[in-house]
């Protein structure tokens, strides 16, 4: 797939966070079908082309409940994944991050870490939320290390939440305040 240069939103130093483009649309139904890569997010049921289309159509809704972008590589000039922000509470400034690297080969390289360390400085510095959540599965062993890394604190761990793989696994609640955001910068 060929890719054309995107508007960057957030420049990271490897990875930028850019707006979804829709002709990305078939790589994102892939990267949602995929097993490896949707097993940790739950998408239990087949994320067909049409349902991508949706997220372009204008939508008569007053404040957004989300925000997606893409994740883009640099270097290598192609989108690897997707992050946002869900479940936004705009009046109690709070939300849950979530992101996927859907591209395997990008797996390990330390990309959902610095993702998220875009995530939280945009979240605090311009959307101005007050906490920041992270809803994370015990399995996912470098989705924990990654908000920990970022300085996210286990707040709680929600006992046989999620039914994965033939089994009910925790899932850990992460989170992270503003105000201890601000003093780690310190």
């Amino acid at each position: 797939m060929s890719e054309d240069k995107p508007i960057i939103f957030i420049k990271g130093e490897n990875i930028s966070l850019v707006p979804l483009n829709s002709n990305h649309i078939e790589q994102y139904a892939a990267w949602e079908n995929d097993f490896r890569v949707r097993v940790y997010a739950r998408n239990v049921e087949p994320k067909t082309i049409e349902r991508f289309k949706q997220n372009f159509e204008p939508k008569g809704e007053g404040l957004k409940k989300e925000i997606n972008m893409e994740i883009w590589h640099n270097s290598d000039n192609k989108a690897i994944g997707i992050c946002g922000y869900h479940d936004i509470r705009w009046f109690d400034r709070i939300c849950i991050m979530g992101l996927r690297i859907g591209e395997l080969e990008y797996w390990g390289h330390s990309y959902a870490t610095e993702a998220t360390s875009l995530l939280i400085d945009y979240g605090f510095k311009e959307l101005n939320f007050h906490k920041l959540y992270g809803y994370i599965f015990t399995p996912n062993v470098a989705s924990w290390k990654c908000a920990e890394k970022n300085g996210l604190t286990r707040e709680a761990i929600l006992k046989k939440d999620m039914y994965i793989n033939g089994k009910y696994v925790d899932t850990y609640v992460y989170s992270i305040l503003k105000e201890d955001w601000l003093n780690k910068r310190k």
